[in-house]
């Protein structure tokens, strides 16, 4: 499991998250939280080479309910 990142905050449906380490997942990369469930797929990745951000599509819900959770690649 590679650690992405926290899900920081929220944009036209896509949970943002900053990511943690120097290396990114790529886009369709299945992610989970600490419980391991799946929470959602990469769909982008953006921002400075030196510290990207992720966009997350979640599977169900609201993305505003992933604002503060630890997710991962699995």
């Amino acid at each position: 499991m590679q650690r992405i990142g926290t899900v920081s905050r929220t944009a036209q449906g896509l949970a943002i998250v900053r990511l943690a380490d120097e290396t990114y997942p790529d886009i369709g990369t299945m992610v989970i939280d600490e419980s391991l469930s799946t929470v959602g797929r990469v769909v982008d990745v953006f921002g400075p080479v030196e510290r990207p951000y992720v966009a997350i599509t979640p599977t169900s819900g609201t993305p505003a309910r992933l604002v503060g959770t630890k997710l991962y690649a699995r």
